[in-house]
């Protein structure tokens, strides 16, 4: 590899606004492509659009959604489908400014925005200012966007594994949103062009797996998640950006390294025209943890838990066979999330101050 693989990976200017694709599709650009700063997408066959995406905040949104207009005025008058690639806030906080009465996501995703809470970011910023460094590089993260204004808006419609819709004459299939008529594909956050990926979850052969899926695409146009259009090379550049990190850092663990140690010992000049390099730091520790976990012997796994809450709930079902898998004992404690949610933001449960009256 050379780092010539790794610079200049948009083929067309990245520049804020609508960019036009051919053939009726466009892409919602958002320089500079880091933290919160995403991309989204336009389909438009005949009299109908379907919308890729929304944006952090509905001011953002609705300054998308008037450039969308201005550009197909007919095709956004019959908005048939909004679709949501996955469920970070930065793609679908802005949900409610869409006039749809559909919204499509694949069912993991639907289940996963229960995590997403505009109101606890809008309370972070207000304290932001209160938690030292690291609320200052909270601030310089999401201090741009106003979360005060969000509305959440969930997916009406779920499918589990591929399906595929209709714009007009065009098919749309999903769960990439590809459209193969026009040979061009919106791939959400499994593409950062320029910028370091934030790999929240893993494992990450399941993300070389995707690259490599989109490369068969045979594409003319990649609109990734986050940075500018890209083709094949871009997405060739993030696969071999995760088979780099991931082989790196196996060697650094392997030899007894911190995660911090370790992103200090990775050599990145190849990647050094990219963006947000600290997102590093978020796989180096959970591929730390994992490591940490599988080397353990009868360690314990203190699981934190309320019943009547979502979060904790999805873990039921898997908790108990991590801690077989990886023997470990299990420690259940039991917390109440309302408290901590009140502690964070009282005004959430303001409300219950004032209950409404049993029915006799």
């Amino acid at each position: 590899m050379k780092a010539s693989d790794f610079n200049n990976l948009g083929i067309k200017p990245f520049n804020k606004g609508l960019s036009d694709l051919g053939n009726n599709i466009y892409c919602y650009l958002q320089p500079d492509g880091g933290w919160g700063w995403s991309n989204a997408g336009l389909i438009v066959d005949g009299d109908e659009s379907l919308i890729v995406d929304t944006l952090f905040d509905e001011k953002l949104t609705e300054e998308m959604l008037e450039s969308m207009k201005k550009a197909e005025p007919h095709g956004m008058k019959n908005i048939c489908a909004l679709i949501n690639s996955h469920s970070n806030g930065d793609h679908c906080n802005g949900n409610n400014c869409v006039e749809t009465k559909e919204i499509i996501s694949s069912q993991a995703t639907l289940e996963e925005m229960s995590h997403e809470s505009p109101e606890m970011m809008a309370a972070l910023i207000k304290q932001a200012p209160e938690m030292g460094s690291l609320g200052k590089y909270f601030l310089e993260c999401f201090g741009s966007f106003n979360f005060e204004g969000v509305t959440k808006r969930l997916p009406n419609t779920t499918f589990s594994g591929e399906t595929e819709r209709k714009v007009g004459d065009k098919v749309v299939e999903l769960v990439l949103v590809h459209v193969p008529s026009d040979k061009v594909v919106f791939t959400g956050d499994i593409l950062f062009i320029e910028g370091h990926p934030i790999l929240w979850a893993g494992p990450v052969k399941n993300w070389i797996n995707a690259c490599d899926r989109i490369i068969g695409m045979q594409v003319d146009f990649v609109v990734p998640g986050h940075g500018p259009v890209t083709d094949n090379r871009g997405v060739r550049a993030v696969r071999d950006y995760l088979v780099y990190i991931d082989t790196e850092s196996r060697k650094r663990f392997e030899s007894g390294m911190s995660a911090i140690e370790a992103a200090k010992d990775i050599d990145l000049n190849l990647f050094s025209s990219w963006g947000d390099g600290k997102r590093l730091l978020f796989y180096l520790n959970k591929w730390q943890n994992l490591v940490s976990l599988m080397a353990s012997t009868k360690d314990k796994l203190e699981f934190f838990f309320d019943c009547s809450s979502p979060w904790t709930y999805l873990a039921f079902k898997e908790i108990e066979n991590l801690c077989s898998r990886l023997d470990l004992e299990l420690v259940w404690r039991p917390i109440l999330v309302g408290g901590i949610f009140n502690t964070i933001n009282p005004s959430v449960y303001e409300s219950r101050s004032n209950p409404v009256k049993p029915k006799k």
